[in-house]
């Protein structure tokens, strides 16, 4: 029996059916109410956060939507914890292992309430909860009213079914999940560039054993895992945290390249830095998240990053 650790979210219910239903034998999903459960998000909810000294979440972080779940780990009370791969952070404790799980559903963002963003009026109130889509949103329509909207998908949803917002920007992949994909129109992710890790699944072992890890790693899909890999990397090298939008998305293309692409910005959408770098898949692994983070370096991403953290923090 393989103990399978998740949120109690629906969402994150409906991730872990799709993997107990990949892994061989008997699974037992374990529902793990988190502290992120138990109070408001934070301003930003896409890039991999910090953590304290002794690896794990500093309270108030958006982190703590898997601290419970990697302490119950630790501690022996399940064998595979489960996550979306873009709430995990880019260190987390040592006597873990991460693997991304299978192939990577829809990464883009997607607009509910509109067709495509130029379809809306001067005006229109959109709400998201994510410094980076609030940056993005702004960079490409600064004439939008963008507010914070939180809550779960259905909350948010039927939110704007109330109309308290003219249009929403979630995941595609957690409407596909939920069953609910034509709801949204998806963005083009080369222009409206997701978060890293969006629409992946990754599972937490625990280093030096045997069974649960070699479960999950047979579900491993490569070219999702050198993707994500190169995404998270791009996020650690330029110290990126819950307040600071990024967005990181490696595709891989047909001729036998993988292309990642990256955004930084402010807040307000007023200054912004996108790049784009595609190599050969096989030269790309270990290589690609580096040079696209000096490259973005070189082009001030660092002075903006510190200039986004100082507005968060003045409210």
């Amino acid at each position: 029996m393989i103990r399978l650790g998740t949120r109690g979210s629906a969402l994150a219910l409906a991730q872990a059916r799709w993997v107990a239903e990949r892994l061989p034998g008997e699974v037992e999903l374990v529902p793990i109410r988190t502290s992120g459960d138990e109070s408001p998000r934070l301003k930003g909810s896409d890039p991999l956060s910090a953590r304290d000294s002794r690896g794990l979440t500093p309270p108030g972080d958006k982190a703590r939507f898997v601290k419970e779940i990697e302490e119950a780990l630790l501690a022996g009370e399940i064998d595979v914890a489960v996550h979306s791969a873009k709430d995990v952070p880019a260190h987390f404790p040592d006597g873990l292992l991460l693997s991304s799980v299978g192939e990577r559903a829809d990464a883009r963002d997607t607009v509910c309430g509109a067709r495509k963003l130029d379809d809306l009026p001067e005006g229109s109130v959109v709400g998201t909860s994510s410094l980076r889509r609030r940056a993005l949103l702004l960079s490409l329509r600064p004439d939008l009213d963008v507010r914070d909207l939180r809550g779960n998908v259905d909350t948010r949803l039927s939110r704007l079914a109330e109309g308290d917002f003219d249009a929403i920007v979630l995941a595609q992949a957690g409407l596909d999940r939920l069953g609910r994909g034509d709801e949204g129109s998806p963005l083009d992710p080369d222009e409206f560039v997701p978060a890293a890790g969006q629409g992946c699944l990754a599972a937490q072992t625990r280093d030096g054993e045997e069974l649960a890890p070699q479960a999950v790693f047979g579900l491993r899909e490569l070219e999702t895992d050198i993707c994500l890999v190169e995404e998270r990397n791009v996020v650690r090298l330029l110290g990126a945290t819950c307040n600071t939008p990024i967005g990181v998305h490696a595709k891989g293309h047909e001729e036998g390249s993988l292309r990642l692409t990256a955004f930084v910005g402010l807040p307000d959408g007023s200054r912004w830095i996108r790049d784009e770098l595609e190599m050969p898949f096989l030269d790309a692994a270990g290589l690609i998240g580096y040079h696209v983070a000096e490259r973005l370096r070189g082009a001030g991403a660092d002075e903006l990053l510190e200039e986004a953290e100082r507005l968060v923090a003045a409210g």
